[in-house]
């Protein structure tokens, strides 16, 4: 999380340099030092591995072929950031004309997350059953969401972003990015409400 936040504009200039010079080797490191970084975005919007992986080799095919307009005037992370959002918001778009997602069809990564298994392995049942529920309702309040909502819960509260951040990927006021997340809190916390009593 914290890298987003101390990395250096100009960090990622000679590695963009080079792969616009035709260096498919830099632009492989682009692509290994912001995959884990995207993966985990595209991943809590979309909610499903198979159309993140898809997804992703599009978002990078776009990258690599948009890469000679790029002209430097944000941070590269922002610019690919930039890409990987709107694509994703397109996808969802167009899925969500085409079929409404089943709960039975968001896959649960916390389920296998090694420290979450280790935590409620040596719990009771009855924990686990709380914490299994609770995270189904956290997915099914999350898809609840519109995708505009939905991308800045992810940016925000799971991805570590601050608002300036988001605001720059979105193309948007930082107020609008505040306004969006005020309002997605307030749905998450009227859908998980039911739970909490």
């Amino acid at each position: 999380m914290a890298d987003v936040k101390k990395r250096k504009p100009d960090e990622d200039r000679g590695l963009v340099e080079r792969a616009k010079d035709g260096d498919t080797a830099a632009f492989d490191e682009l692509v290994t030092k912001y995959s884990p970084k995207l993966y985990g975005l595209v991943y809590h919007m979309t909610s499903n591995h198979e159309d993140t992986n898809d997804l992703l080799q599009d978002i990078f095919a776009k990258a690599y072929r948009s890469l000679r307009r790029f002209r430097g005037r944000s941070a590269f992370y922002t610019w690919i950031y930039s890409i990987s959002v709107n694509m994703t918001l397109n996808f969802l778009k167009k899925r969500n004309r085409h079929w409404k997602i089943s709960l039975d069809d968001v896959d649960s990564a916390i389920e296998f997350d090694k420290e979450f298994i280790e935590q409620t392995s040596k719990t009771d049942p009855v924990r686990e059953s709380n914490i299994h529920e609770l995270q189904l309702r956290l997915n099914e309040a999350m898809m609840e969401l519109s995708d505009d909502h939905r991308a800045v819960v992810t940016m925000f509260d799971i991805q570590g972003m601050p608002h300036n951040e988001i605001a720059k990927i979105l193309k948007v006021s930082p107020g609008t990015v505040r306004s969006r997340l005020f309002y997605a809190h307030r749905q998450l916390q009227n859908h998980l409400e039911e739970f909490r009593r």
